[in-house]
């Protein structure tokens, strides 16, 4: 492996190089200087974004520390209280001055000029898009919003059960559902889930005050509802909630039917009469679960080479973080649930932070937020924050490629040959089950906003309609309605990202359209995946797509061509 070269922040061409975002005094003169600044001609203009786009930058990276400190360290005050200042006391100020930067951009005289370069037109058609949506009224809004998510966090991540005499997050537990004794998963199961059910009205009561204000931001910038805003926000400009529609469907008639395959054969295997949902995690052949690392030392340095061996470049990027110090794996208590590569735009070095325990599960984490981080180093020199930012069909797809990509060199997770079979082949189920889930908290975020008056108990039989139209019908539920009416409360894209999660079914979609490039080429297939990724965005999702030889495709035929190659593959192992 080469000598790690660490990054070294670009020089600053309009904040002093020793500038900190301490509060919004101190921030306010540099807005005010770029919207007093004189644009005299297309390369002004040009050289205005780029000292805009250091400043943007700049409040990013600080931002994405507060969050990174808030979320390894729930508990901590400190960090807590850092991160709100940011919400309550910088970012509301922003908001206007930052509308006002999209408009002066936008009246002036010389935009048509950069219009024509490669990349702007992306930016353009973005500015152009905030300046529709914002108001001012929205400003207060999402200060509550986002403190409503942070309750969200700090609710699940002070979620522990006590097993076996020992005290363990949710995660942690969560890995004993692969324990070979039915009995001891059935316990397991029913103290996670008593312990969320601990939390369901104070869970459901937080997600009512979220769909009320976002409701309100919605009708305060003339939508119908908060489902179409979104996709504004998002600017999704390459498609509709009707070809979101047509997705739901193309799973429910395509991927469905395989989950049934997937769940008859489980029963079968495991020789019981009735299939529970605490027998889904469990090796059906009755085998001890895999274990991929020993400890979060041993994941990295793992991936690392992993990584190397697909590409020395690649590699490079893990080690860059190893080095920095930007990786936090271990699940422990305190720290929020869930996973992240978080952009660091300034220095270009993303964060990734994991609750790894020890599963292939865990494995697999890593290999997709090192796909993200991956995205970034290979953005890390485009000259504008925007171009930067790729659209989330396009970031899934760097993670989920990566995961499917990187399985030839699983072997350095697994040394012994049957534990790598059985590790791709729960990956490639795993990815099966993942498009009909990815399809239910879809539709429901498509109901919840479209019928945003509803009542708990609405809430409740539509989410269970909903379940149900894409699980498995072998599982057998009987006296765990509860559990089931609230399963979505885990989900915390519902609560912190809203509707970001179609592209999950979207990016597996092109992920494995990767995937089957790379194995018929292993070489061009790798070539098309990283020219995509060095886009960022400065083309519209299908060029990217396009970049990387594939199609930005939902279609009933599409899906059916893909899941055969998936099958095919799940045979060969």
């Amino acid at each position: 492996m080469s000598e790690v070269v660490i990054p070294k922040r670009p020089k600053r061409i309009f904040l002093p190089e020793d500038f900190k975002v301490t509060n919004w005094e101190a921030l306010k003169p540099y807005f005010e200087q770029l919207l007093g600044n004189e644009i005299g001609s297309a390369n002004e203009l040009e050289a205005w974004l780029s000292r805009r786009s250091e400043l943007e930058s700049v409040i990013s990276e600080d931002m994405g520390w507060r969050y990174i400190k808030m979320t390894c360290f729930t508990e901590d005050e400190k960090y807590r209280n850092a991160y709100q200042d940011f919400v309550e006391n910088i970012q509301p100020h922003m908001s206007p001055l930052s509308d006002q930067l999209n408009r002066k951009m936008v009246d002036s005289p010389f935009l048509k000029d950069l219009e024509k370069k490669d990349g702007f037109d992306m930016m353009i058609r973005n500015v152009k898009k905030e300046i529709e949506l914002f108001r001012e009224a929205n400003i207060p809004l999402f200060t509550k919003i986002n403190t409503h998510t942070q309750q969200y966090g700090q609710l699940s991540g002070a979620m522990t059960v006590e097993i076996d005499g020992k005290e363990l997050t949710l995660q942690q537990a969560g890995v004993m559902l692969m324990d070979t004794n039915p009995e001891k998963r059935a316990s397991v199961y029913s103290s996670i889930a008593a312990r969320r059910l601990k939390d369901k009205d104070q869970l459901d009561e937080l997600f009512t005050k979220l769909i009320e204000l976002r409701s309100q931001v919605a009708h305060n910038a003339d939508f119908q509802n908060f489902r179409d805003y979104m996709f504004k926000s998002y600017g999704r400009f390459d498609y509709t909630p009707e070809d979101c529609f047509q997705f739901h469907q193309a799973v429910q008639s395509e991927v469905v039917p395989l989950l049934n395959e997937i769940a008859s054969d489980r029963k079968s295997k495991l020789k019981v009469t009735e299939l529970r949902p605490w027998d889904k995690a469990v090796d059906p052949e009755g085998r001890a679960p895999l274990k991929a690392f020993e400890n979060g030392k041993d994941l990295t340095e793992k991936a690392i080479e992993c990584f190397y061996r697909l590409d020395p470049y690649l590699g490079q990027c893990l080690s860059i973080m190893k080095e920095m110090g930007h990786l936090d794996l271990e699940s422990r208590k305190g720290k929020a649930p869930g996973g992240y590569n978080y952009p660091l735009a300034e220095i270009g070095v993303p964060f990734i932070f994991m609750n790894a325990t020890s599963t292939l599960r865990d494995m697999t984490t890593i290999m997709h937020e090192g796909g993200h981080a991956v995205h970034n180093f290979l953005t890390m020199d485009l000259p504008l924050h925007d171009f930067k930012s790729p659209p989330m069909e396009v970031a899934e797809l760097a993670s989920m490629s990566m995961e499917l990509i990187s399985m030839d060199h699983w072997d350095i997770f697994f040394d012994n040959e049957e534990d790598l079979k059985r590790a791709k082949l729960e990956h490639l189920e795993d990815l099966i089950e993942t498009l009909p889930w990815v399809a239910t908290i879809d539709k429901y975020q498509h109901w919840i906003y479209e019928n945003p008056n509803h009542s708990p108990e609405e809430r409740k039989q539509n989410w269970n309609r909903i379940l149900d139209e894409f699980s498995d019908s072998v599982t057998d539920w009987s006296g765990l309605q509860e559990s089931k009416d609230y399963l979505w409360q885990k989900q915390l894209h519902l609560y912190e990202v809203p509707f970001y999660y179609i592209e999950y079914g979207m990016a597996q979609l092109g992920a494995v359209a990767v995937w089957r490039n790379y194995r018929q080429d292993k070489q061009k297939g790798l070539q098309g995946y990283m020219n995509a990724l060095k886009l960022g965005y400065m083309k519209s999702i299908p060029e990217i797509y396009a970049a990387a030889n594939i199609r930005f495709d939902f279609s009933q035929k599409y899906i059916r061509e893909l899941m055969e190659f998936v099958k095919g593959e799940i045979a060969r192992i």
